[in-house]
């Protein structure tokens, strides 16, 4: 004798999928987020203490929830700890300062020679971020007309990893003062990864609203308004 169906039971096949939870973000989560995003800021000055272990891969992975252009996700993570590779970089980045320097206007040149625009040697952590041009992932959504849309989707990542790493008191520095093809032969990365950016990690040694180079009297941020063109 077959048992009596229980008409509370949906079979797991036909149950209807759950509905997606809406987010309720308050407005204290909001102001929160606003802090986030005024206090992170492009760090130069780190102490030497080393991160947690496993610090930087839940970055990452916190990184990969970026958007990208037809879910490509063209990002590729290159963590530089081997010394011979870091001291090429900062070589690399000693010449091409000194060429940034070299075009400088008398007015601005001595300035210039002032500013600390990368902390290299501080640093503990060390990584480098390319776009993989390559990849079939996405299967070309949106890049037909925008190739380009593939080294955008590396930067949603640079960014989201920074403000990750600022909510846990991490700071970064995104070292753009390189040559982006000796980059890629130091580290040796296939042809097809476009070099994004190279990144310094580590904690602050202090913290400021204020950006460096504004503190310095390099250059003062706009306000919203100047940027804001209405058709």
């Amino acid at each position: 004798m077959s048992a009596r169906p229980n008409p509370q039971r949906e079979d797991v096949e036909d149950a209807a999928p759950a509905p997606t939870r809406s987010m309720d973000f308050d407005p204290a989560f909001r102001a929160r987020m606003r802090d986030l995003l005024v206090w992170r800021r492009d760090v130069r000055r780190f102490r030497r203490e080393p991160l947690p272990d496993g610090a930087l891969e839940a970055l990452i992975e916190l990184a990969c929830l970026a958007p990208s252009v037809g879910l490509s996700q063209p990002w590729r993570f290159v963590i530089v700890e081997d010394g011979a590779m870091r001291a090429a970089i900062r070589k690399n980045f000693e010449a091409c300062n000194a060429q940034a320097l070299a075009v400088q206007i008398a007015q601005r040149a001595s300035r210039y020679a002032q500013l600390k625009l990368a902390g290299l040697a501080e640093a503990p952590t060390h990584f480098a971020v390319f776009a993989d041009r390559s990849t079939a992932q996405g299967h070309g959504l949106g890049r037909h007309t925008m190739p380009e849309m593939i080294d955008y989707s590396a930067v949603t990542a640079v960014h989201t990893i920074w403000l990750a790493a600022r909510a846990q008191g991490i700071g970064m520095g995104w070292v753009s003062i390189l040559d982006p093809n000796a980059v890629a032969a130091i580290l040796n990365v296939p042809a097809e990864w476009k070099f994004i950016g190279y990144f310094c990690l580590g904690y602050p040694q202090a913290d400021d609203t204020v950006p460096e180079l504004e503190q310095a009297g390099w250059e003062k941020r706009r306000p919203p308004s100047s940027v804001i063109v209405w058709r």
